[in-house]
């Protein structure tokens, strides 16, 4: 094994200082101790000062004169810390996914970024009561008045807050200095944490497992006993009680002193999910996310490190909390994109907690009604277990989905976005007094053209994919670069009712108004929901029937649970099947049938109504049957057909750069260097580009892509090493910006 002569050290881990490394030569007895992560000693500033530090980065190179390069003192084996755990992961996802060991630390290492501690200071008597009135009478005689306001108020309240000390008693530092010397009183400073949770009241209510739900628990934690680790996928449907399998697995881990991470893909879902585990484990539940202040997030991983925590609840970055007892991580609806981070490293949070699981001997559970083609694949073949939910709980029925065909409407003259079924079901649940949910199925958005008679969408002869409407008249593929005009009449009936798709919230909510004026309406997207609490308002709101109708795009349907919503409104499935993805069916099935799941989940039976151009759609009548099995098989036929993941793996590489002309040099001769190494190298892999981008331009910079699609994921990684390195080889070729992006989630 050849070892490496130097290393970058990380002295003093904080956001400020993860870009600051420094470079130590590697003793020829500590090389197979020098890995990524091992915290070490070293000699530091002129006085040759011992402190701790972490490897971060090895390297033959110097990056100074050698003469001036220390050696390290020492690799300390002891037991290892959380931040060699932490580091060794940032490095890993560097590896995986790209990006520059810095971005990937500052990823993963907790904020501890100029935050200022939050104290409590407290002054209390040092001395018994006795000897407390002694001195009180001793410094009256002595008109000693600051001390005997003191005395008199500490004899009455053993411990006083020092600010009202100080301000309202009006007692000089001096004159508190002066006592504690003299051992009369004492000052104590207390830590106290920014919690961003509030504790509330509430009973548990013990649930009683079914014996599916029963049977996943034992197994699990079987497993767990026997010393087992395993990734598990829980495949439940809508409503079948995944969360109360979660508590139970927590439940017991936690018994065992472990600690635990759910993952949650969205900040919406918080309120309610904190709300539930916190009435079973209490105060020792706590989140983290994005909305949070740094101070509070700050905290929030101090009391994680300390043990103050058992369970951490939060989107993609509650992942990296420092816990040092880990034994499992929980992935609620792991299919989500919300997973896949979209700055550098575009690393998916899945692939992540299974590698931290890996390295901290813990379990992880993936679960959700419509996993994801890769998780799934995976677990028919046996690289994870899989455990299947097919009954609701609380013995619910599945509600009765309607598939509404808009092109029927039109011939029937109601060009309204509300279906004739649609406008009678609203008005039969308004006199109910029950509940709706109007979801739309992408946010105000216009990418693709169709023909509104027929339902024909324009695509790409050579990707599949729906070509994307630009303003200078043409359609575009944004994988291959395809081009052409926008035609006037539909290509397949002739009709004149052809045009970009796309309706907004607001738009829906104005007519939602205008058709039932009598009805209160909530509106959730992210115009509404920019403010902190603004999640936690509107869905408590909607929850205390404040509202008869909450409209929303996706983050109104993800694992929201309301008694009294009994009917669901689709109103344009097509939004999601034709945006320009090869996940666009997948991406259509799941959220058809998350949002179908949010109708009838109580006592009252639910109704469904999904109004689509497409009603034969795979991807639509599967969802409305919840026969997710059909679904995968006929979509992984397609996937196999086009070589789309998981059946392969893609290598995605964005070129940006403030020159139009520039760019289109640089994708072009970079495309050239890739066709070179693939002849070289004999990889037989498929190059797709340089092509303008979806989004072609972003605050200023122009955007190109190039696609490189084969069958093994280490490949790829071999390819985006040789072009990381040829790229700063070439000095990253005339100030261009590149990103990669293994089998990326969103289109480009």
């Amino acid at each position: 094994m050849s070892y490496q002569t130097y290393a970058d050290i990380i002295i003093n881990i904080s956001h400020e200082n993860l870009d600051k490394t420094y470079q130590y030569a590697i003793p020829e007895h500590f090389k197979s101790q020098a890995k990524i992560g091992a915290p070490v000693v070293v000699s530091f500033g002129k006085g040759d000062r011992q402190i701790n530090g972490y490897i971060v980065g090895l390297s033959q190179e110097p990056k100074i004169e050698e003469s001036r390069i220390k050696p390290i003192t020492k690799v300390i084996e002891e037991a290892p810390v959380i931040e060699s755990h932490l580091i060794y992961l940032a490095y890993w996802i560097k590896e995986t996914f790209g990006g520059t060991m810095n971005e990937a630390l500052k990823t993963v290492i907790p904020v501890r970024k100029a935050v200022k501690r939050k104290e409590e200071k407290s002054v209390s008597l040092s001395v018994d009561l006795d000897q407390a009135k002694l001195l009180y009478y001793e410094y009256q005689r002595k008109n000693n008045t600051a001390r005997v306001r003191l005395l008199g108020a500490l004899m009455k309240d053993p411990i006083l807050d020092y600010d009202e000390v100080i301000h309202k008693l009006n007692i000089s530092r001096s004159t508190l200095l002066s006592l504690e010397k003299l051992g009369v009183t004492k000052t104590q400073v207390k830590q106290v944490y920014r919690n961003p949770v509030q504790c509330r009241q509430g009973f548990y209510n013990p649930v009683i497992l079914n014996p599916q739900q029963q049977y996943i628990v034992d197994q699990i934690i079987k497993d767990y006993q026997a010393g087992l680790r395993s990734t598990y996928l829980i495949h439940g449907i809508t409503g079948s009680g995944k969360t109360e399998v979660y508590m139970e697995v927590i439940a017991k881990l936690l018994e065992e002193g472990k600690q635990v991470i759910y993952l949650i893909p969205e900040i919406a879902l918080t309120y309610q999910t904190v709300r539930r585990f916190q009435l079973r484990f209490g105060e020792r539940v706590s989140v983290m996310n994005s909305r949070m202040s740094q101070g509070e997030r700050y905290d929030q991983s101090l009391r994680a490190k300390n043990g103050e925590i058992d369970l951490i609840i939060g989107p993609r970055s509650a992942l990296f909390t420092p816990f040092q007892n880990l034994g499992l991580i929980i992935v609620d609806e792991e299919h989500e994109t919300s997973y896949k981070s979209e700055t550098t490293p575009k690393y998916h949070a899945v692939e992540v907690a299974i590698e931290r699981a890996r390295l901290t001997n813990s379990s992880v559970i993936l679960g959700s009604a419509t996993p994801s083609l890769e998780s799934y694949q995976r677990a028919k073949t046996g690289e994870y277990k899989l455990y299947k939910l097919t009954k609701r709980a609380k013995e619910a029925l599945p509600p009765k989905v309607w598939i509404v065909d808009l092109r029927e409407e039109l011939k029937k003259k109601n060009k309204s976005i509300f279906s004739i079924k649609l406008k009678e079901l609203i008005a039969d649940r308004l006199a109910k007094k029950e509940q709706i949910m109007l979801f739309l199925n992408r946010r105000g958005y216009a990418g693709f053209i169709s023909c509104r008679s027929c339902g024909h969408v324009m695509k790409c002869p050579h990707c599949d994919i729906s070509l994307t409407s630009h303003s200078n008249g043409k359609m575009i593929c944004h994988y291959c670069g395809y081009e052409e005009v926008i035609p006037s009449l539909c290509p397949s009936c002739g009709s004149k009712y052809i045009a970009a798709f796309g309706t907004g919230t607001q738009k829906v909510e104005e007519l939602v108004k205008r058709e039932f004026p009598r009805a209160r309406v909530l509106r959730m997207d992210t115009d509404t929901t920019k403010k902190k609490d603004s999640y936690e308002k509107i869905l408590s709101a909607f929850a205390a029937h404040k509202a008869d109708i909450l409209i929303g795009t996706q983050m109104i349907v993800k694992g929201h649970d309301f008694p009294l919503v009994s009917l669901v409104g689709i109103i344009a499935a097509d939004l999601s099947l034709h945006v320009g993805d090869f996940r666009a069916s997948e991406r259509t099935f799941q959220l058809l049938n998350q949002a179908a799941g949010r109708a009838g989940r109580d006592s009252l039976h639910g109704e469904v109504v999904i109004q689509t151009y497409h009603p034969e759609h795979y991807s639509i009548t599967t969802a409305a049957e919840g026969n997710y099995e059909a679904f995968f098989e006929q979509e992984m036929l397609y996937r196999k057909l086009m070589q789309y993941p998981p059946a392969a793996h893609i290598l995605l590489i964005l070129i940006t750069s403030k020159e139009e002309n520039q760019l289109i040099e640089v994708s072009e001769y970079l495309g050239n260097a890739i066709r070179e190494l693939l002849r070289q190298r004999q990889i037989d892999a498929k190059l797709i580009g340089p092509a303008m981008a979806s989004l072609a331009k972003a605050n200023d910079y122009y955007r190109r892509v190039i696609y490189i699609k084969h069958s093994d994921y280490a490949t790829l990684i071999q390819i985006k090493n040789y072009l990381e390195g040829f790229l700063n080889y070439l000095d990253r070729l005339k100030g261009c910006n590149y990103q990669f992006d293994f089998d990326p989630m969103n289109s480009y």
